[in-house]
């Protein structure tokens, strides 16, 4: 082809300190290229001549033109040089820049999207920004053990046999089950370990559940206001929702419309979003319901490891004598979020539907992550981790209700707040949510209004607040700017 007929004159950006000199020049020139400076068909400079003038040896330059030749940006001549090749790898992607357009990406016309597909872009997941005042949802993830953690996963991956290599079946690792069980029961649940199906939250547990029991047309019972979430999964699956309203003592039992349900979703130890628990019963009422309809309940247990006023309640899962509930969580809120992994319970003669469905899904969660799980869970180390939670909770939960109580008086009336991340509070006469939460983000402070979690009419407007992920100062902080924002939206 044809060469230029001058090699120029390089200025490239200085090394970084302890970076490799053939990845650094290598990468230096690939930018020269790609920024246009080194056009297709230019000479490079010889060896010797970037050796001399960069202090570099011949054999770097050498593998650092090797290794751009090997990538498509440069070819060598024997005799005449090296040269920047005129059509660039780039350029075939249809990816390199272009000097004044950028390639438009085409859109085709007719894209069909499933109902699941449409209704989850309603959807949100968790923001990966620094938390603030009041982010719902979040544990305080600078007070995790990382460098325990760190240490469980290197003594797991360092002596990983080939068995954990392979696989496991679909309900999970066998010794995560059984430590799963030991946990379990000490929140009232009642299982043999094999009735545990090891899953990458309580997401994933919503949608297992929703499959294997509802067609199009069913009808699924869930609390109101409640988790958008779970509506969505069941919605996206024809599914028709019937939202029963809340009270004192947690969701209202369904009534006669709703006698064909197949499903009933329920957070019964700290009702998303407001934080009732519900009363024993109402547990048993509901339970004695899907026994009289056929229905089978999922009982979403999400946050209740951390309660700070008062006994917990049995799970409804621990109450059943018939084989009605299925019980899930996760370890999202408890450890942290990106470790993906959760449990559902099932009765006993669901084992092998749940465990074939799994098969063909995710077939089973990331072992490595089971098997160091199991070890945390058995040399003690949640329990302690736990225990010290609860602690740094309840202190920051007081933090919120004192600073509230001083600054919040007439604006906003936190409810009792006995377990979780996260409580609710009753905006006053005049207030509307939507307004308070924009105006508060505006300040700083983020808040969620309750009536995005209501189906029907918004009965009395709110606001879902977090106190976990954040200490005692940036608490009181978001109450004083929450009053601001809550006094200039007040009609």
């Amino acid at each position: 082809m044809p060469k230029a007929t001058s090699a120029p004159i390089l200025a490239l950006p200085p090394r970084d300190p302890g970076e490799p000199a053939a990845l650094w020049l290598s990468s230096a020139l690939r930018t020269e290229i790609l920024e246009g400076r080194l056009r297709p068909g230019a000479r490079l400079p010889a060896t010797r001549d970037l050796a001399a003038q960069y202090n570099l040896s011949r054999g770097t330059i050498v593998s650092a033109f090797e290794a751009l030749a090997a990538e498509g940006y440069v070819e060598g001549t024997t005799g005449s040089g090296t040269y920047v090749n005129r059509v660039l790898p780039d350029d075939l992607l249809e990816v390199g820049r272009r000097i004044g357009r950028e390639p438009k990406a085409q859109r085709p016309r007719h894209r069909r999207l499933s109902a699941f597909g449409r209704q989850a872009r309603e959807f949100s997941g968790l923001e990966t920004h620094p938390a603030r005042a009041f982010r719902t949802n979040v544990p305080a993830l600078d007070l995790f053990p990382v460098t325990l953690w760190a240490q469980l996963v290197a003594r797991r991956h360092r002596n990983a046999p080939a068995s954990l290599l392979r696989g496991c079946g679909p309900m999970g690792y066998p010794p995560l089950q059984e430590a799963l069980g030991g946990y379990l029961a000490t929140r009232g649940v009642r299982c043999l370990p094999q009735q545990i199906a090891v899953v990458s939250g309580v997401q994933e547990a919503i949608d297992l559940s929703a499959r294997l029991f509802l067609d199009p047309d069913d009808r699924v019972c869930m609390e109101d206001p409640g988790y958008p979430g779970a509506a969505l999964a069941f919605e996206a699956l024809g599914a028709k929702i019937s939202a029963l309203p809340l009270d004192e003592a947690g969701m209202t039992i369904p009534g006669r419309r709703e006698k064909d349900a197949r499903l009933v979703y329920v957070t019964p130890g700290h009702q998303f979003p407001t934080g009732i628990s519900m009363s024993l019963p109402r547990r048993l009422a509901l339970l004695e319901w899907a026994r009289t309809t056929g229905a089978m309940i999922l009982e979403d247990d999400y946050d209740s490891e951390f309660r700070y006023t008062g006994r917990p309640v049995p799970a409804l899962q621990g109450l059943d004598r018939h084989g009605l509930v299925l019980f899930t969580g996760s370890f999202s809120k408890v450890l942290f979020p990106s470790l993906r992994l959760g449990y559902l319970v099932v009765p006993e003669d669901l084992v092998d539907t749940v465990s074939a469905m799994r098969s063909l899904s995710s077939r089973h969660a990331p072992l490595l992550e089971q098997a160091v799980l199991c070890d945390f869970l058995n040399e003690g180390h949640f329990g302690r981790h736990l225990r010290r939670m609860r602690e740094i909770y309840a202190e920051r939960s007081a933090a919120l209700v004192t600073a509230a109580r001083e600054r919040l008086g007439g604006l906003l009336h936190l409810s009792d707040l006995e377990a979780g991340l996260q409580t609710a509070g009753w905006l006053a006469e005049g207030i509307d949510g939507e307004a308070a939460a924009q105006t508060a983000e505006k300040r700083g402070v983020e808040v969620t209004p309750l009536s995005r979690y209501t189906r029907g009419k918004v009965v009395r407007e709110g606001l879902q607040l977090g106190f976990a992920a954040v200490d005692p100062k940036e608490i009181r902080r978001g109450v004083r700017e929450l009053s601001v924002a809550l006094e200039e939206v007040r009609r």
